[in-house]
């Protein structure tokens, strides 16, 4: 699964198959995961603490169009754009 962004040890990472729908993210930290739906940020599947859930949640609102733009980048099978932390902004 490609790694689309690191910030303060979180990876995000996206992977397109055409059963994923909705559009939706990964993030990891550690052992936590989480699956986040772009249009709407919700939490899909898995935990994460809370305050590492809202650096990824803070993250992904400021970003939800590059997000949406990857998505469609991988679901027509094209590589995926970096997009910066919330540590390099």
């Amino acid at each position: 699964m490609p790694t689309i962004a690191e910030f303060y040890g979180i990876m995000i990472m996206m992977f397109y198959r055409g059963e994923h729908n909705p559009p939706h993210f990964h993030a990891y930290y550690g052992e936590q995961e989480v699956v986040i739906e772009i249009a709407t940020l919700r939490v899909m599947e898995g935990k994460m603490k809370p305050r590492t859930l809202s650096y990824v949640m803070e993250w992904a609102a400021r970003h939800q169009d590059e997000l949406m733009a990857n998505w469609d980048r991988a679901r027509r099978h094209e590589p995926l754009t970096h997009i910066i932390g919330l540590d390099q902004e």
